[in-house]
């Protein structure tokens, strides 16, 4: 086989093929022993009919090279693909232009390859994480969340603060509908929790006990509501004082030094485990931003968004579930999921477009070892032979496409360590901290008790 390219306008090239006799005929050998065992002659077994008994019965040689060729075209095209390195993005048009019946077989298949796009700013990309610090105020109002199971509530005559829990009345008539009021009598209330309505908690802070607010908010579906409170009470939360006897008779810890130290520590691990975690797809995002949307191929993101719907598709129907089903609960249209999986695919794009971007920027293209030792943890993994996945890789034209990925895992390596991690305040990060390896032991119970803590009670009042 010869394969060679030619560029053409649109990102598009020209492929041509010359196959050899050799490869003809044993295409023709494998067409004989497929027919072989399709078609049925007097006299003799399927699968056991001699080949030119076979060519006798279908119509003659041509008849033969015509179900060869099209039965081995797209195994010739893509070991093409393979052996002329070019990455195709979408379906190829072939022509076959000699050889039909006759002769060296060539073809001609012009087809989208993927584009080359220069990035530009890698090196100075800041992109922000979740801080891995612990503040002493995240300590003190973990700690706090401990103390709050022996606070007592005393009322208070001053100005409402965040915190406070007030006894109110509450009566609430929907605008413009048929709905029944609601009252309710002596209802307790944290403020600042955000469980009556949006806004209410901002329009409370500074009132006092005997005080009345009325305001409108929604409450849903396009329904506004009016809300009367009438402030009857206001209690504040008080802690008891944090001391080792406290400590000891209520915690797992023998005093409050060693509180305070178990939760930093605990807290402090989380923390860098929760900025770890975003680290990758955050530096993808930045790094995708340096690449215009309006460069991503359109036939890429239809298959992305394809892949997307039907991996959708297959995650509902093991839940036994329908896509109509999911747009009902989701209250979504196809045109709405369609469009969000577009914008999904759409960035999906950006980020493999930004990273083979960055290998060509930072000379990061895999090494013929390198794509070896790939290929080896990959057959293993695969429990297949090496030789088997490299047959296959080439048989199916993605010996591009498999060493571009490792060239991707070295850039993906190369935006960790040299991106710069700031926090939601714009401070830099030390990256030795997103270094440390937080795997733990018999203490990941302990981590876990303080996240439960986090998670339930009053205290606590979420996807990137």
């Amino acid at each position: 086989m010869r394969a060679t390219t030619t560029p053409l306008e649109n990102n598009k090239v020209m492929l041509t093929v010359e196959i050899d006799d050799a490869e003809m005929d044993e295409a023709i050998d494998t067409a004989a022993k497929t027919l072989a065992k399709e078609v049925t002659v007097k006299g003799f077994r399927k699968g056991k009919v001699p080949k030119n008994v076979l060519i006798a019965n279908i119509g003659g040689p041509l008849v033969l090279r015509s179900e060869a060729i099209r039965e081995s075209l797209p195994d010739f095209y893509a070991r093409a693909v393979a052996d002329s390195l070019i990455d195709p993005i979408g379906q190829p048009d072939i022509n076959i232009t000699a050889g039909e019946d006759e002769g060296l077989l060539t073809f001609e298949a012009e087809v989208e390859v993927r584009p080359e796009i220069s990035i530009r700013g890698q090196r100075e990309l800041r992109v922000t994480i979740p801080s891995p610090v612990v503040t002493d105020g995240e300590v003190d109002a973990q700690i706090n969340r401990y103390l709050e199971t022996d606070a007592v509530l005393n009322p208070v005559d001053r100005p409402i603060v965040t915190g406070d829990l007030v006894t109110m009345d509450v009566h609430v008539q929907q605008i413009a509908t048929d709905a029944e009021p609601l009252d309710m009598t002596d209802f307790m209330y944290t403020v600042g929790s955000g469980s009556i309505a949006e806004g209410i908690d901002e329009l409370i802070l500074g009132l006092k006990a005997g005080e009345e607010l009325k305001m409108n908010a929604p409450v849903g579906d396009g329904v506004v509501a009016t809300y009367e409170l009438k402030l009857k009470q206001v209690q504040e939360r008080v802690l008891p004082e944090l001391t080792d006897e406290w400590v000891l008779e209520n915690s797992e810890w023998a005093n409050a030094e060693e509180m305070r130290e178990a939760i930093l520590e605990q807290m402090r691990r989380r923390k860098i485990v929760e900025a770890q975690m975003s680290q990758r797809d955050a530096s993808l995002i930045a790094l995708s931003e340096l690449v215009p949307e309006e460069v991503a191929p359109e036939v890429l993101i239809n298959v992305e968004t394809n892949e997307r719907l039907h991996d959708l598709g297959e995650r509902l129907g093991a839940q036994k579930l329908t896509l109509e089903m999911f747009l009902q609960v989701t209250n979504q249209t196809p045109d709405d999921l369609l469009a969000t999986l577009r914008q999904d695919a759409v960035r999906a794009v950006r980020v493999d477009l930004a990273m083979r971007g960055l290998v060509a920027a930072e000379h990061l293209e895999a090494t013929p070892d390198e794509v070896d030792e790939e290929l080896e943890r990959t057959a293993e993994a695969m429990s297949v032979s090496s030789d088997l996945l490299r047959e296959n890789l080439r048989n199916s034209g993605r010996v591009v496409s498999f060493s571009a990925e490792v060239s991707k895992m070295k850039a993906s390596k190369w935006l960790s360590e040299n991106v710069t991690y700031v926090d939601p305040d714009g401070a830099e990060i030390d990256g030795a901290m997103l270094r440390a390896d937080q795997s733990v032991g018999d203490d990941e119970s302990e981590s876990d008790a303080v996240e439960s803590e986090d998670d339930g009670g009053e205290a606590t009042d979420s996807d990137a």
